[in-house]
């Protein structure tokens, strides 16, 4: 029904985004909300509305790809449109899909609520049908894994939210050096340090 929405981001939270739009506030759930920064700026949200009885959700992604696996997921017996986007939250598409490619279950049951009769249920579903989506898929190697990609990404998450709760690029530049050199930290960790240290200022 709706391809995309183009609009200015007023709201970030943990588990949707408010895009307004002609003075209409789109309420719309997102994998990961904090990669959308609260600007003045215009941004496009690829959007899906999920209709089913008596639940209707607006979810939106940063790219048509993103947007397509989502889709692709919720065809998968046991995977449901939050399940799908735990998915796309704790994982890069095409990592995914290099997993679902080689059949490789123990990469799969990492993601939230994935167990082993979902993620052969995936393979048997999925393989071979997601070519389409990217160019190139990226195969996990062996020391891949979840975790490791989620402490990478940490820091940077960490300063998308605290640009969403309203500190400048200015500010933040000026104590990201110092959390750098921090040992790794989740999101949060990262986060409650930042803070200390802006609020010293």
């Amino acid at each position: 029904m709706y391809d995309y929405i183009k609009g200015q981001v007023t709201r970030v939270t943990p588990e949707y985004i408010t895009l307004e739009q002609s003075g209409v506030g789109w309420l719309i759930m997102t994998p990961n909300p904090y990669s959308f920064h609260k600007t003045e700026e215009i941004q496009q949200v690829f959007t899906y509305l999920h209709v089913r009885q008596d639940i209707q959700l607006l979810l939106g992604f940063k790219t048509l790809e993103q947007r397509e696996l989502f889709k692709k997921l919720i065809t998968v017996s046991g995977i449901g449109p939050k399940g799908a986007l735990a998915i796309l939250a704790s994982g890069i598409p095409s990592q995914v899909i290099g997993a679902i490619e080689r059949e490789d279950e123990a990469f799969l049951v990492q993601f939230p609520g994935v167990g082993k009769k979902t993620a052969r249920q995936m393979i048997l579903d999925l393989k071979g049908k997601l070519h389409d989506l990217f160019s190139e898929i990226d195969m996990p190697n062996d020391e891949f894994s979840l975790l490791t990609m989620a402490e990478n990404g940490a820091l940077d998450e960490a300063i998308l939210a605290l640009e969403a709760l309203g500190y400048s690029q200015r500010e933040l530049t000026k104590v990201k050096p110092k959390l750098e050199e921090l040992e790794e930290l989740d999101t949060e960790g990262y986060m409650k340090k930042a803070l200390q240290l802006l609020l010293r200022k």
